[in-house]
């Protein structure tokens, strides 16, 4: 099992991360080792220069490109590509596949800090996975343990499948949704497990056909339409389908949630078969 150590509350561990990276002209696929590019898999040697390295030579590729982290242990004391408000964030790319793996952001210091109502609390926290105004993305068999905020953020994307995913973290773990999807088009959430101490899934304004099957919550909030009407200029949420879901000791079930003012905001075509 690899672990991947970066700045103060943030771990990853990989078993198997394969990140793709396609081009719509592309006719064949590369892998590119990390190893290849100076990484050390002894958890002692500093790689973050190789992972930069790698990531760079695989999206300056015109063909389609695999990234390939083997098994081991890589220290990333100074990782810049996970710095922010994200952890791990994709902005702007298409057909980029994650399969497997593991991301574990010891979010257990923030939330005790907060828990106990302290002032000098790290500001924010940090979203372990993030993908931005992208298209085409495919997240297989990933697990999300204790993130500082919200696991997996969809925001302004279109055409999302998620499946297979587990996210665990503590039922008083707080803002620690664990998937959050707004402003996006065509995303499909199978067969997941969701325990958290926020909504299992978080849907926002400006999100369209989104379907979620075979879904396990709790601990956690449940499968919440909001918070609605923020804002007055307020895009709708339309044709959100949730069927086959369990809900084990969460708050609620499913839930539509707004604030008390005035908005255009709306739900349209919302199912729960």
């Amino acid at each position: 099992m690899a672990e991947v150590t970066t700045s103060c509350f943030s771990r990853v561990t990989l078993l198997i991360l394969y990140i793709l990276h396609q081009s719509c002209v592309a006719k064949s696929t590369l892998i590119f080792n990390v190893l290849s590019f100076g990484a050390k898999p002894n958890g002692v040697i500093d790689s973050t220069q190789a992972f930069l390295d790698v990531w760079t030579a695989a999206c300056a590729s015109s063909d389609s490109t695999t990234i390939r982290v083997p098994k081991g242990r890589y220290l990333l004391p100074n990782a810049m590509v996970f710095k922010a408000n994200n952890w791990l964030s994709f902005e702007g790319v298409t057909g980029v596949s994650i399969i497997g793996g593991a991301l574990d952001t010891k979010g257990t210091s923030l939330w005790a800090c907060r828990l106990a109502g302290s002032t000098d609390c790290p500001k924010g926290g940090a979203t372990s996975l993030s993908f931005t105004n992208s298209k085409n993305i495919n997240v297989d068999g990933l697990i999300s343990l204790n993130s500082q905020m919200f696991h997996i953020v969809i925001n302004g994307c279109q055409d999302v499948r998620i499946k297979g995913i587990k996210v665990d973290a503590a039922g008083n773990s707080p803002n620690t949704d664990g998937i959050h999807v707004q402003l996006s088009r065509n995303v499909a959430i199978f067969n997941t497990s969701i325990k958290t101490g926020d909504d299992c899934v978080s849907i926002g304004p400006g999100t369209k056909d989104l379907w979620i099957e075979q879904i396990t919550c709790g601990p956690g909030h449940g499968i919440s339409i909001g918070s609605l009407a923020k804002d007055l200029e307020e895009e709708g949420v339309q044709n959100v389908t949730v069927q086959n879901a369990i809900f084990k000791g969460s708050q609620n079930g499913l839930r539509i949630k707004s604030w008390a003012r005035p908005s255009n905001g709306f739900v349209q075509g919302a199912q729960f078969p």
